[in-house]
């Protein structure tokens, strides 16, 4: 379908086939922390760092447009809770493909947590907006976790590669998982998913080594790039943080080589 593949190039380096997207969705969850208080202006910094695509709720889209400059790709975020209710892990509609598409969205996103209580209806949602992304010809990125009673560890290969697998198999065109720590099981992650797995960044983290070591790894075991928020907005320089890991995931550096390049370019 010719539709999807040029939004999915949008959204997607076409020479590198791999991504650098960051999720700003943030803002229902846990209210406007630090990072991304004022939307333009870190949509502003992401852009300049050479990001592919930028994660948004539907309230943001016009907040955050700029009028001038580079542009970015846009994934709209269809779902949300935040963490003030009875059940953060329980996922709910907030926004339909048809929104999107009049939002001028390239792509959408779903998130789902498996082994929630509310798992079902959570991945009746997801398989939902994917018949409609196929009729529309709308990219959908599923955001798939293992969150829940019976998870004893959200990042144990186990767990992470029976959510992305669900992904592809509910529709999703590119899926996004925990990274599970090493390369050789990250692998097995990647080789189980017929569809592009990129990785998401997770908690902050302590510094720009073990953020790019991470996405080192996953790169190693074939993941197609990475989903990272607060590793990059709350960054003290999201410009320069975001050029390092750009020339990693699309022009394959080393580490050492992409923050030196990345610190040249300051």
């Amino acid at each position: 379908m010719i539709g999807k593949q040029i939004r999915l190039e949008r959204i997607v380096n076409r020479d590198s086939a791999r991504s650098v997207i960051i999720p700003m969705d943030h803002g229902i969850t846990m209210g406007p922390i630090p990072g991304i208080v004022n939307i333009r202006e870190s949509i502003a910094k992401v852009v300049d760092g050479g990001a592919n695509a930028i994660i948004l709720h539907k309230g943001m889209v016009g907040a955050g447009h700029r009028g001038k400059g580079k542009d970015v790709g846009l994934i709209v975020h269809l779902s949300a809770s935040t963490v003030l209710g009875p059940d953060p892990n329980a996922k709910v509609p907030l926004c339909t493909v048809e929104e999107a598409i009049k939002l001028g969205a390239d792509a959408v996103s779903v998130h789902v947590n498996l082994g929630a209580d509310t798992e079902s209806a959570m991945l009746g949602n997801l398989g939902k907006v994917a018949g409609e992304c196929r009729v529309w010809g709308l990219p959908l990125l599923a955001m798939m976790y293992t969150r829940g009673r019976k998870i004893e560890n959200e990042f144990d290969v186990r767990y992470v590669k029976h959510a992305a697998r669900v992904g592809a198999e509910a529709g999703a065109d590119v899926v996004k998982v925990v990274y599970t720590g090493t390369p050789e099981s990250f692998a097995e992650v990647v080789e189980s998913c017929p569809v592009p797995v990129v990785i998401a960044g997770g908690e902050k983290m302590e510094t720009d080594e073990d953020i790019l070591d991470m996405v080192a790894g996953s790169l190693e075991a074939g993941g197609k790039g990475v989903s990272i928020g607060r590793n990059v907005f709350q960054h003290d320089d999201p410009i320069y943080i975001i050029k390092a890991i750009c020339l990693m995931v699309h022009k394959g550096l080393s580490k050492e080589e992409a923050l030196s390049k990345a610190k040249k370019s300051k």
